[in-house]
């Protein structure tokens, strides 16, 4: 049982909690409003494995099944102000990372605790604080062997643009695939301990493949590798390929394991004016939409304009987005009830380009998992999503030349 002291506050709240065991580590992971502080006991029990942290406002489901090497976790407050979050192992255990995954894309903070077996009952504390290592490269079976190390930064930014002028002056419409997270960010975890990261890179290359095949449309990655990038830097990668279409690939995962199926996103209204807002506020208004310098207009003309490519932008992002839903109802019929959502995503706040998030599945149920890390379901869904893009960019009224 958890044993909790009365709510506060701006207390920050664990929402969740699960485990996942994957090549001899043990995963357990607190979905956390808010960042926290927290240092390792050494208490010296390698079957109890204690983390201090401050008082939360303890939302969770405490009943987890044993997963790996955990058998137990307990939260309690023993003193005003400050917690202990304690794991019971089923053997000898070091906690070998604690590190804290600021929130993507909507998505809470994520308190991650890796857990190893040990001989001895002996521990190496970790340091009180955030640490941001990396957590490691675990790759589920069926998903892409890694990619090759990258380039030098420059022979990579020479092949990008070189890349990119080719397929500009191609006389194909340009999509850019972007698969979500990746690198320091995993992602969502599986039932299993598969990291959304992995999963979403498969489906993304699934996709490219689809779309080179059919040589409709020059199709490219945001990432081709498990490499960390910033939200904002993902739309620049789409604006600065001059790209008729985004696509942001996500698999996401809930507390309640029976919610299941496909959704996507366009940019809520709301996201959408605070958005013209803060792009209206820039003081280098020469880039803000493609093809028009705004940096002699008056700031309610570079309103009144933004706002105009902006809704056209949003009407296409909705149309592409019924399209995605037409498409993969024909073949694969996971879809979330009311699947076309709207939500204040970083990605999806290109004003020039119409961009759609795609939540694939989720995590946290056990047929989306088996689905999504299945090759042949990856391949229908991916199908589905290619013949959108196509049927998508062959209209006329694409905004991008």
């Amino acid at each position: 049982m958890l044993s909790l002291a009365a709510a506060a506050v701006e207390r920050p709240a664990v929402t969740a909690m699960r485990a996942a065991e994957h090549d001899g580590v043990t995963r357990v992971v607190l979905e956390v409003s808010g960042p926290v502080d927290f240092s390792q006991v050494g208490d010296g029990d390698a079957r109890h494995l204690a983390v201090t942290l401050p008082e939360l406002d303890w939302r969770a489901d405490s009943r987890m099944r044993a997963v790996g090497l955990v058998r137990h976790v307990t939260y309690a407050i023993p003193d005003p102000g400050s917690g202990r979050l304690v794991v019971e192992t089923s053997q000898p255990a070091v906690i070998r990372k604690v590190f804290l995954i600021p929130p993507r894309d909507g998505a809470s903070y994520r308190l991650v605790l890796d857990l190893e077996a040990t001989s001895g009952g002996s521990r190496s504390p970790i340091a009180a604080g955030v640490l941001p290592p990396p957590p490691p490269k675990i790759s589920p079976a069926a998903l892409p062997a890694p990619a090759p190390p990258p380039p030098p930064a420059e022979t990579q930014h020479e092949a990008q643009h070189e890349a990119q002028h080719k397929e500009r002056h191609s006389g194909k419409p340009i999509v850019v695939i972007d698969p979500g997270h990746g690198g320091i960010d995993p992602g969502a975890t599986s039932l299993s301990g598969a990291y959304e990261k992995n999963i979403v890179l498969a489906l993304a290359r699934d996709v490219k493949d689809e779309l080179d095949k059919g040589g409709k449309v020059n199709a490219q990655l945001t990432r081709d590798r498990d490499i960390f990038i910033p939200l904002r830097e993902r739309v620049a990668i789409a604006r600065s390929a001059h790209a008729d279409l985004f696509l942001s690939l996500h698999a996401d995962t809930v507390a309640d394991a029976d919610i299941h199926g496909l959704s996507v996103y366009t940019l809520s209204q709301n996201a959408s004016d605070a958005e013209a807002q803060a792009l209206a506020d820039k003081e280098n208004k020469a880039d803000i939409v493609a093809g028009i310098d705004l940096s002699n207009e008056s700031p309610e003309v570079t309103n009144i304009l933004i706002d105009l490519v902006q809704r056209e932008s949003m009407n296409l992002s909705a149309s592409f987005a019924h399209g995605v839903i037409k498409e993969v109802s024909k073949d694969t019929h996971q879809l979330l009830q009311n699947t076309h959502r709207f939500a204040g995503f970083a990605v999806l706040k290109a004003p020039d380009v119409p961009s759609v998030l795609v939540e694939s599945g989720y995590l946290s149920n056990d047929r989306d998992e088996q689905m999504l890390r299945r090759p042949e379901y990856r391949a229908k869904l991916a199908s589905a999503l290619a013949r959108a893009i196509e049927a998508f960019l062959s209209k006329p009224q694409r905004m991008r030349s």
